[in-house]
């Protein structure tokens, strides 16, 4: 049965289903499938992660991966980068982790219902977005969607999850903000994870901190039009649906 919900603007639709997005949309990065896949290409994890996802800006130098992921220590994405790169071709890789993706929704969102309207509200957001200035976004969107809705609805997932996360950098600099900044205030427990240490701590004020708090308003209007394309009955495919993505993927 489809889930009935009140009413809804676009701008409570993105309130609500950004933060469902921002935790489905990276579900296939660490499962023990796509860690299989990354160790037959002679990839751990990490690299794996960093050349599968980075993969769709093509055969750069990690400056400009570091530039476009935002966050992590530049040391950390050099290091990763480089030797990744080393072994398999960034475009490669960025397709068998996009192939990754797809598996992940054949195996875990089959037999949702009206998933196919799902897909065809996700999708009509990620056609409405507007890329410029969005770099990682701008390169997952190029990548081919699956022909089949449980794979499709996983890459639309990831796909949007990188369209809120490039506005959010976007945001993050336009406030005044360097990432790693934002980061460490976001962020403090997962520093180490990232390649920082606690001596590459920067100086927080509560200035920085009411930046960080502007920043989120502004990712909501940067990606509010993208979601605006919606009909009543879009927002409520989509919400519905990623309501019953988020329990498959429980």
């Amino acid at each position: 049965m489809r889930v009935i919900l009140p009413p809804v603007t676009p701008e409570e639709t993105v309130a609500h289903a950004s933060p469902m997005i921002g935790n489905l949309g990276w579900a296939f990065y660490f499962t023990p499938e796509t860690l299989a896949r990354g160790k037959e290409l002679g990839l751990d994890g990490f690299r794996f992660y960093f050349l599968g996802r980075g993969g769709v800006l093509g055969d750069v130098d990690w400056p400009v991966v570091q530039a476009a992921f935002g966050y992590f220590a530049p040391a950390l994405v050099e290091r990763i980068w480089t030797s990744a790169r080393e072994r398999v071709a960034p475009a490669a890789a960025a397709h068998e982790y996009w192939n990754c993706c797809a598996a992940l929704g054949r195996a875990r969102l089959l037999g949702i219902e009206d998933l196919d309207g799902f897909c065809g509200a996700a999708k009509a957001v990620n056609d409405a977005a507007d890329p410029v200035g969005l770099t990682l976004y701008s390169g997952t969107r190029a990548q081919p969607l699956a022909d089949d809705a449980p794979a499709r609805a996983m890459q639309l997932l990831a796909v949007l999850r990188e369209h809120r996360g490039s506005a959010h950098l976007l945001a993050v600099r336009a406030s005044g903000l360097d990432a790693k900044t934002a980061h460490f205030i976001r962020r403090p427990a997962d520093i180490g994870s990232f390649g920082w240490t606690a001596d590459d701590a920067p100086a927080v004020t509560d200035v920085e901190r009411a930046k960080l708090a502007a920043v989120d308003t502004l990712t909501d209007e940067l990606v509010l039009p993208a979601f605006a394309v919606l009909d009543a009955d879009g927002r409520h495919a989509l919400l519905s649906g990623l309501d019953a993505v988020r329990a498959a993927l429980a």
